[in-house]
């Protein structure tokens, strides 16, 4: 399948990522820590991040098959 990773940077360091196969944040400092736990706690911003992986996956989805098609 498809794994949508959602990045949030500061400073130029990652602190914290959606990932799509798990369906959860990851932080990878202590800031992003505390927002990830916040965040997989609060199914608002959760549903939003689902909806828009979905959204922007099944168009993305749809125009890559439909380049490969019109080449074959």
């Amino acid at each position: 399948g498809m794994e949508q990773i959602d990045s949030y940077v500061f400073n130029q360091a990652e602190y914290i990522r959606f990932n799509s196969t798990v369906g959860r944040y990851v932080g990878y400092t202590e800031y992003g820590l505390k927002n990830a736990e916040a965040w997989n706690s609060d199914a608002g911003i959760l549903g939003q991040e689902q909806a828009e992986l979905e959204r922007f996956c099944k168009h993305n989805t749809d125009i890559y098959y439909s380049a490969i098609l019109d080449k074959t």
